[in-house]
C-alpha cells in the first residue's frame, strides 16, 4: 500500500493544481501494481503571510507537517510513498518525514510558475512586486500600475517564479536523488509535470521491491551535493535551516562551517531571479538541475545514490554542460564563490548568514551606525516614513526562533530598502530570517539569538557595527569591556505567546542548528557537548 501525501488546497498558488497531479501519481501506482491511498497535509504559503503576524507560522508548520505524516504513515503501516510538496516549508517537511519512518518515498514537487510579463518587463515575479512597493511610496511608479505588475506576476498555478525557498528546496530535492531527473523544474502546467508523476507513481513500486528508503539516499555525500548545488543556484538562505534539519533526522551532523567551506569551493552560476535575470522556466529550458549539476560536477561526491537505483553522476552521465546566459560556465561564474556565506564575530558567535550573490560589491565591506528595533513592523515603518538615513545599520531583533517565536521573514523591510534604492547605503541585520526571494546586505540568522541573551540583545542605537563578507566578519565596534557590562545587565525582552507558538517556543533550538525541535533534556546534553 503506497500512500500518496498530497499538499492540495485551495488557498495556495503553488498547491492549487496538485490534486489533478496526485491522481496522475495514483495511476502510475496502480499501473506498477500497488494501491494507492491519499491522505493530505497542511500547506502554507510564507508570501500570503508576508507583513503580519502569520509569518510566525510558516517556520514552525515545517515540523507539525513532518510530524502529522510520522503520525499518518506509522498509524496505517503503508509500504511505501510518495510526497507532493510545493511551497517553502512543505518541501523540507515531507523530506524530513521521510527519513523519520525511512520506508522508500519519492518527492515529486510542485513545478514552477509560468514566467510574469508586463509591458516592457519579460520577467516579473513577486520578487519585483514588493520592490515595486518601495517604488510607488516614493511616488516613481503609481498605484494602479503597482496593481496591474502585482496580477501579472503569477499568471498561473505553481511556485513563485524565481529562486526563492519553495524552487530553491524543489531543487535541492533532486539533488538530494529524491525525486526523478529533471522533476524540480518542470512547470506545474502542462504535460511534462503530468508524465513526471505518472513515472513518479510507477517508479515508487520498483523502488520498494529494491528495498532502497530514504535514509540509503540521503548521506553526509548527498548533503553535501545538495549545498554546492544551492551554492551555484544561488538559492534561498532558507536552504541553510533545511538542510540542517533534514540532516538532522538522517543522523548526519552538519554544521554552518561545512557550508562556508563549500561556499569558498563552488562557484555561483545560475543567473536567475532575485539575484540574477531569468526565471525558472528558463532554467527548465537551459537543462533544469541535470545541467547544473554537470556543470559543477567537478565539485560533486561521486558516491550518492538516487531514487533511480543510480548515483546522480550517473543520472547525467548523458548530459552536455550548456552554453546559455542562464548557466554560466565554472571557467566563467556569474560570482567566484558561491551564493551564501557565513559571518561570524562578536555580533555572531555562533553564526550568521548572507546571501552574497544577492549583495552589490560595493556593499561586500560596509561600516555603519546601529538602528534598534523590536520587531520587523517598527523598522519597516521607519523605512517607510524616511527615518532611515544613509549609513545605517538597521537591527532588527527578538525575530529569532524562540524570540519571535517562529523566526519571521524581514522581507517587507528589506524590499522596502530595495525598492527605495537604499541597498546601496544601508545595511540589515537580525536573528531573523529573509524570504528566498531577498536580496541586498541583509545578515540574518544570527546566533545567539537575542532572546538566547546572544549579543544582538545588546546593540544600541549609534553603536558603530562592521559587515566584511570577504573576510566572514560581523563585528559589533564596542570595547570588550562595554559588551561584557552590557551582557551582565540586559533585561532580556520576551513576547507573548500562544497555543502552538509557545510549544514551539519551548523546543526550538538555534538556527544555526536547524531551528529543529527537541526535548529540554537533548537540549541540555548537546550543550554539554
Amino acid at each position: 500500500m503506497v500512500a500518496v501525501v498530497n499538499s492540495w488546497n485551495e488557498i495556495v498558488p503553488g498547491h492549487i493544481h496538485l490534486r489533478e497531479i496526485a491522481e496522475q501519481v495514483k495511476l502510475g501506482v496502480t499501473e506498477a501494481g500497488g494501491v494507492p491511498k491519499e491522505f493530505h497535509t497542511i500547506a502554507v504559503c510564507d508570501g500570503m503571510c508576508q507583513g503580519h503576524l502569520g509569518m510566525q507560522y510558516p517556520l514552525p508548520s515545517r515540523d507539525v507537517i513532518a510530524d502529522s505524516i510520522e503520525i499518518m504513515v506509522q498509524s496505517h503501516r503503508f509500504d511505501a510513498m510518495v510526497l507532493i510538496p510545493g511551497c517553502d516549508k512543505i518541501v523540507p517537511g515531507m523530506i524530513m518525514a521521510a527519513l523519520r519512518v525511512n520506508i522508500p518515498a519519492i518527492v515529486l514537487t510542485a513545478g514552477p510558475s509560468l514566467t510574469g510579463k508586463y509591458g516592457e518587463i519579460d520577467v516579473i515575479t513577486t520578487t519585483d512586486i514588493r520592490e515595486f512597493a518601495g517604488r510607488a511610496q516614493k511616488g516613481e511608479i503609481t498605484m494602479e500600475e503597482l496593481q496591474r505588475m502585482e496580477e501579472a506576476a503569477i499568471p498561473s498555478a505553481g511556485t513563485c517564479a524565481m529562486m526563492g525557498t519553495a524552487n530553491t528546496m524543489s531543487c535541492l530535492a533532486e539533488v538530494l536523488g529524491l525525486t526523478l531527473p529533471g522533476c524540480a523544474t518542470a512547470l506545474a502546467v502542462g504535460s511534462k509535470k503530468k508524465r513526471m508523476a505518472r513515472l513518479t507513481g510507477n517508479r515508487i513500486i520498483r523502488l520498494l521491491e529494491a528495498g532502497i528508503t530514504p535514509r540509503d539516499i540521503v548521506t553526509r555525500s548527498a548533503l553535501e551535493n545538495a549545498i554546492a548545488a544551492s551554492m551555484a543556484l544561488g538559492g534561498s538562505t532558507n536552504s541553510v535551516l533545511h538542510l540542517m534539519a533534514i540532516a538532522h533526522e538522517a543522523g548526519v551532523k552538519l554544521q554552518l562551517e561545512d557550508f562556508d567551506r563549500i561556499s569558498r569551493q563552488v562557484p555561483y552560476i545560475c543567473n536567475i531571479k532575485p539575484s540574477g535575470r531569468y526565471a525558472l522556466a528558463d532554467l527548465d529550458e537551459a537543462g533544469g538541475i541535470p545541467a547544473v549539476l554537470k556543470t559543477i560536477e567537478p565539485h560533486l561526491q561521486k558516491d550518492h545514490l538516487t531514487v533511480t537505483g543510480r548515483t546522480l553522476i550517473e543520472n547525467n552521465a548523458d548530459i552536455v554542460p550548456p552554453e546559455n546566459d542562464v548557466i554560466f560556465p565554472l571557467e566563467r561564474p556569474k560570482r567566484a564563490e558561491g551564493g551564501i556565506a557565513i559571518l561570524r564575530g562578536n555580533l555572531a558567535p555562533d553564526g550568521a548568514v548572507v546571501k552574497q550573490a544577492g549583495v552589490k560589491p560595493s556593499m561586500y565591506v560596509f561600516q555603519g551606525r546601529a538602528r534598534v528595533f523590536h520587531s520587523m513592523e517598527d523598522a519597516s515603518e521607519a523605512v517607510s516614513n524616511d527615518k532611515i538615513a544613509e549609513g545605517d545599520v538597521i537591527v532588527i531583533r527578538y525575530e529569532g526562533p524562540r524570540g519571535g517565536p517562529g523566526m519571521r521573514e524581514m522581507h517587507m523591510t528589506t524590499s522596502l530598502l530595495v525598492g527605495r534604492g537604499m541597498d546601496e547605503k544601508c545595511a540589515l541585520i537580525t536573528d531573523g530570517r529573509f524570504s528566498g526571494s531577498t536580496r541586498g546586505p541583509c545578515i540574518g540568522h544570527i546566533s545567539p539569538e537575542a532572546a538566547a541573551g546572544g549579543p544582538i540583545a545588546i546593540v544600541e542605537d549609534g553603536d558603530g557595527i562592521l559587515i566584511d563578507i570577504p573576510n566572514r566578519r560581523l563585528e559589533l565596534l564596542v570595547d570588550d569591556e562595554t559588551i561584557r557590562r552590557r551582557l551582565s545587565s540586559v533585561q532580556l525582552l520576551k513576547k507573548p505567546r500562544s497555543g502552538v507558538l509557545a510549544k514551539y517556543a519551548e523546543l526550538v533550538t538555534s538556527a544555526d542548528k536547524g531551528a529543529v525541535l527537541v526535548t529540554k533534556e537533548s537540549q541540555s546534553e548537546e550543550e554539554k557537548k
